[in-house]
């Protein structure tokens, strides 16, 4: 039997259109893929991002599985009419890019870049920075990206430590958990990362109390989830020194307003949510093989835990 795969992310359809029909012949799967779904209850399964037109999932009686093209699904996950398992995307590309991303930030911050790149008063401040290992990073958020990003900055020589809600181990990297392993992390910590799903135990995890346990000129590094941070919070410890900048990649509302102070607050950069995006080429491999278990009657990959919401 043919199987029908809709994809329903338009805005990125150009990206998968000879991509995905190919790899999932290559893979000997029967599948055709389409962009409108006129019948809804012959659709088999379901390629989904959180920003398409589709919303409601009732008339999707015999999809077997909602693939997102997205790590996050916070905007999904609560959504009462989606009753077929729901698979997050994980792929190397993704991850990738996400530890580009935050070692580039975490060695500008740590070598005091901005000071040289951007001189206009050509002042000669040959300050040296200290070693990586004489740094503190704590990664908030332990799960395939944390990780990810803590082992890169290990391999660099930081001192990184790994914090979740959950107890987790990674070799190398020392860990803690829970409420009680929060402060245990963050206290005297030189940069912080955070890489945790939005829920609504992590919304505003760090909030004033816990920016006040860094070190004193401490950085952040976002590119993660907006709501992790109380935006508040982090203005007035920007303000008084207590964090000497912040590198956002997500917000609360996206894009950033215009009239948003981050914008102009010169110890903030604004990157417009790219540290990790999906990329179609590796995207497309993980939907396929997620289709070939499915129809091979095997355990799904990145399938989301509903209770815990991601």
């Amino acid at each position: 039997m043919t199987l029908t795969v809709f994809f329903s992310a338009p805005a990125v359809w150009e990206e998968y259109r000879d991509l995905l029909p190919g790899l999932l012949a290559e893979a000997g799967i029967d599948a055709r893929v389409v962009t409108e779904a006129s019948d809804p209850a012959v659709v088999d399964y379901i390629i989904y991002a959180p920003s398409a037109p589709l919303q409601d999932f009732t008339p999707f009686t015999r999809c077997k599985a909602v693939l997102s093209l997205w790590a996050g699904v916070e905007r999904i996950v609560g959504n009462q009419t989606l009753t077929q398992p729901l698979c997050r995307m994980v792929d190397n590309g993704l991850t990738e890019g996400m530890v580009e991303w935050v070692v580039g930030h975490a060695l500008r911050h740590h070598l005091g870049m901005d000071r040289h790149i951007v001189n206009p008063g050509h002042v000669w401040d040959a300050t040296c920075p200290p070693l990586a290992r004489e740094r503190k990073v704590a990664m908030l958020g332990m799960g395939a990206l944390g990780t990810a990003c803590a082992r890169a900055l290990a391999a660099l020589n930081f001192n990184v430590v790994g914090w979740s809600r959950t107890e987790k181990t990674t070799p190398g990297i020392q860990a803690f958990h829970g409420e009680a392993g929060l402060e245990a992390a963050l206290r005297g910590a030189d940069i912080v990362v955070t890489l945790l799903p939005k829920t609504p135990e992590t919304e505003n995890i760090l909030n004033a109390a816990r920016l006040s346990w860094l070190k004193p000129g401490a950085f952040i590094l976002n590119p993660g989830r907006g709501p992790l941070i109380d935006d508040a919070a982090l203005l007035a410890a920007l303000d008084s020194g207590q964090i000497g900048h912040a590198t956002l990649d997500v917000f609360r509302i996206e894009p950033l307003p215009q009239d948003h102070p981050f914008w102009s607050h010169p110890r903030v950069t604004v990157t417009p949510h790219i540290a990790a995006d999906t990329r179609a080429t590796g995207a497309a491999k993980v939907l396929v093989e997620n289709i070939r278990r499915s129809e091979a009657g095997e355990p799904l990959l990145h399938l989301v835990d509903r209770a815990r919401g991601y």
